[in-house]
C-alpha cells in the first residue's frame, strides 16, 4: 500500500509508526529493548516506571485507553496496569 508520508521525517508530534506490547512477564525484568515516546494503556491502574533518564516514579490511577506520552525505558514490578503497548 502506498504512504504518501514516507519521506517526511517524523517528529515527537507526527504520528506513531511503529509499536510493540509490553508483556506483564517483562514487568521488573529487563529493560525495554528500544525507549518509547508513549506508552498506552489497555486496562487501567498504577504503571511504575524508570524513565529515560534512569528517575523512578509511579503514575497512580492511569485510565483505560490512556496515552501518557512519557519515555520510560523500564516497567516496574508494582505496575497494576496492563495491555500496555510502547509507541514509536
Amino acid at each position: 500500500m502506498p504512504d504518501k508520508f514516507q519521506m517526511l521525517a517524523s517528529g515527537l508530534d507526527s504520528p506513531a509508526r511503529e509499536a510493540f506490547a509490553i508483556g506483564t512477564a517483562s514487568y521488573g525484568t529487563a529493560e525495554l529493548g528500544t525507549i518509547p515516546r508513549a506508552l498506552y494503556v489497555g486496562t487501567g491502574g498504577n504503571i511504575a516506571v524508570t524513565m529515560a533518564n534512569g528517575a523512578a516514579v509511579t503514575f497512580s490511577n492511569v485510565q483505560d485507553g490512556s496515552i501518557l506520552p512519557i519515555r520510560v525505558q523500564k516497567i516496574g514490578t508494582a505496575t497494576t496496569a496492563s495491555g500496555i503497548v510502547g509507541i514509536l
